[in-house]
């Protein structure tokens, strides 16, 4: 199923998930452009590589951060910008544009620390900004979890364009990720197919959990 886009105008211009699609899309041309040596160095520096979070390198901290702003090609760019441009604008007005800066750079943190959990040892560079935008599915579920997606829904040599809640859409996703993952927990492979699925799992719980104290929160000020 391919997110087309939601029914859900966004009550204010969403400034930062445009910025930050400006800024994925920038580190990414950059990327691009280097060399393959280049390329591979600039990676296995800036991504979140797990097994140095067991020796003390000061890369660590610094790639739960970096490494959300690049990506594995243009596949895995466009489908990531894709889906922030869909479901991002109405979080980021939900949140105020200062706020979902925090809350987008926090879930991406929280994607990459569940990747690391699941596969402490790994020396495989995970990059990507599948973990924060995935934060930001979390949010959305919960604060818009009957606004309609509009989906395009492939059957065998046909093509159907369903509108679903979104909360049927995000969830069965974070369920399909989950049981993904699964074999990566056991101990099968730290990434499966090359797809950093606790990463998206621990994104979209962290975020949800983010969103969560953030609605309480405005609810004893309001109060």
């Amino acid at each position: 199923m391919l997110p087309l886009r939601d029914l859900n105008r966004s009550g204010s211009f969403p400034l930062v998930n445009w910025l930050l699609i400006a800024a994925n899309c920038a580190a990414f041309l950059f990327q691009f452009q280097l060399a393959y040596p280049a390329q591979d160095q600039l990676i296995e520096i800036a991504g979140v590589v797990p097994a140095r979070f067991l020796t003390g390198s000061p890369l660590a901290v610094v790639s739960l951060f970096t490494s959300q702003f690049l990506h594995g090609g243009w596949m895995h760019i466009i489908s990531n910008m894709w889906v922030l441009a869909i479901f991002g604008d109405n979080v980021e007005d939900r949140f105020g544009h200062a706020r979902y800066l925090m809350f987008y750079l926090a879930s991406g943190v929280l994607g990459a620390l569940g990747q690391v959990i699941y596969s402490p040892d790994s020396l495989v560079p995970m990059i990507g900004a599948s973990g924060a935008i995935a934060g930001v599915l979390g949010a959305y579920m919960l604060f818009f979890p009957y606004a309609k997606v509009v989906t395009l829904v492939p059957i065998f040599f046909f093509v159907r364009f369903i509108e679903l809640p979104a909360w049927v859409f995000l969830g069965g996703w974070f369920l399909l990720q989950f049981l993904s993952g699964l074999p990566a927990a056991a101990g099968a492979a730290s990434m499966q197919g090359g797809v950093a699925y606790w990463a998206h799992v621990g994104g979209f719980a962290g975020g949800l959990l983010l969103a969560i104290l953030f609605a309480r929160r405005s609810a004893k000020l309001i109060t």
